[in-house]
């Protein structure tokens, strides 16, 4: 059984047009975002305390911040971890003050509020420590990306190399975009699904340029349009199969993986999403607006012997 038929004929190439507007209109919007909101990062990269604490009963988010705000902690960031009853307080770094301390503050403050709570755990991550890994992290994509670069420049032709790079930068930057807009915290986790991401956008960019790529040389007939829509379909089903399966798991993992997880499992959902439209929408058909054609693919016929040369 198949999710897409074998002999499907989508005109995907015709609307190419609108969906170039839709990326420019994404990527603007996703920009804008980082440059004036930037990105919400988390203690990993910024320094500060994680403050793990146990309630009695179901706690009441709203009323535990309310709670902190009054005794100090402005930005404390408030969330369920496991259980209702478990909750995980970020604090960015205090000057002059260890973990310990800003620990036992935290619970002093809950406490006169709600006798009972206990504390389960405390983590403390150094200013220095955070810039290290935002360079480390920064420094871990771009590398990537120069690798990726690389790699299909030499195994394509380079039109068809130049849109798969460049839907790779489109999908990474609307996430980062969507992550800016909604000022969901950013960690190590969520920089671990970038680099998934562009694993699994440029693996289905590749899936497609291969099957263009052969039926160039195959399709001695039909426009170039034509035999690009051709390819497309002829992948489809794979690549949505592929894409189906990764989402049935990111998606549960979302649900149902607990608040530690989430920020990941939502960065990985909405880099499927991107990446596969990406290959389609951004790759193949900015290799078209690029002037990809059959010669520019297929190697000339070597001269044979006894052969005049030009």
């Amino acid at each position: 059984m198949h999710l897409i038929p074998n002999d499907a004929n989508f005109d995907f190439m015709r609307f190419r047009r609108y969906t170039f507007v839709l990326s420019v209109v994404l990527l603007l919007i996703a920009i804008g975002s980082l440059a004036v909101r930037g990105l919400n990062f988390g203690i990993d990269f910024t320094g500060g305390v994680l403050v793990e604490v146990t309630y009695p009963h179901a706690a009441d988010l709203a009323q535990v911040r309310h709670a902190l705000s009054g005794g100090g902690f402005n930005d404390a960031q408030v969330q369920y971890f496991g259980t209702s009853e478990d909750v995980m307080i970020r604090l960015g770094p205090r000057k002059g003050k260890n973990a310990s301390e800003v620990s036992n503050a935290v619970l002093s403050t809950l406490q006169a509020k709600t006798p009972g709570v206990k504390l389960s755990q405390v983590e403390f991550v150094g200013p220095q420590v955070g810039s290290a890994l935002t360079e480390k992290g920064s420094l871990a994509v771009l590398y990537a990306l120069i690798g990726i670069l690389i790699y299909v420049a030499f195994r394509f032709e380079w039109r068809f190399a130049s849109g798969s790079v460049l839907a790779l930068f489109h999908d990474v930057i609307i996430t980062l975009g969507i992550f800016s807009i909604l000022q969901i915290p950013f960690d190590l986790t969520v920089l671990a699904a970038i680099l998934a991401i562009i694993g699994y956008s440029i693996n289905d960019s590749i899936v497609v340029g291969d099957r263009i790529r052969e039926n160039f040389r195959r399709m001695r007939k039909g426009t170039a349009t034509g035999i690009m829509n051709a390819s497309i379909n002829q992948t489809l089903s794979r690549t949505v199969i592929t894409s189906f399966t990764v989402l049935l798991v990111v998606v549960v993992l979302y649900f149902l993986g607990g608040s530690s997880i989430s920020s990941f499992a939502l960065c990985m959902i909405i880099g499927t999403i991107f990446g596969t439209y990406s290959s389609i929408f951004v790759a193949s058909a900015l290799a078209l607006d690029l002037g990809l054609t059959r010669d520019k693919l297929i190697a000339p016929p070597k001269p044979k012997e006894g052969d005049e040369l030009p």
